[in-house]
């Protein structure tokens, strides 16, 4: 009883509002792989910062950052309000890194046949041909890819539960 009286405070459902909202959005994103979204553009930036601020640790290693970093900020921010014991901030930023992972598992799927276009045009080296290509995992890119989805929507997934749960905190 005293949650549905809680749950009925308007701050709650304001919270809950942005919880669906951003389900839908995230989740529509990640079930669109071909079309461009929002959330894209900030991911592409930070990935090539991630190239940039990590390129003088090797070339394996500068390539990798680009997707690492890419998972790793939104990571960053959720354990950011976690610590501060901001759940429902925390369980929002949830999503970001769940469409983060969605979006990676793309590009790790393009590794063998290469036709997404990239940011550097033709002769630029495709990031996940050359990483399964040196670690000897090409011929597990499907399987691969289709485990990085997975995680992605689970954590989008863990999103909406907490956020759910959450969204009557006080916090």
């Amino acid at each position: 009883m005293e949650l549905i009286k809680n749950f009925l405070q308007t701050r709650d459902i304001s919270r809950m509002i942005v919880v669906l909202l951003f389900a839908w959005y995230f989740m529509t994103a990640a079930l669109q792989q071909n079309s461009w979204h929002l959330i894209d553009s900030v991911n592409l930036v930070i990935h090539e910062a991630g190239h940039t601020i990590f390129f003088f640790f090797g070339e394996f290693f500068g390539i990798a950052a680009g997707s690492g970093f890419q998972v790793f900020i939104p990571l960053v921010f959720v354990l950011y309000f976690f610590f501060r014991a901001e759940f429902f901030s925390s369980s929002i930023l949830l999503f970001w890194i769940g469409e983060s992972l969605v979006n990676v598992s793309v590009y790790i799927g393009d590794a063998v046949v290469m036709q997404l276009p990239l940011l550097g045009g033709d002769g630029t080296i495709h990031d996940w041909n050359y990483l399964l290509s040196h670690t000897g995992l090409l011929p597990f890119t499907p399987l691969i890819s289709l485990l990085i989805f997975i995680s992605g929507f689970m954590c989008m997934s863990a999103a909406i539960f907490w956020g759910i749960m959450f969204a009557t905190n006080k916090k």
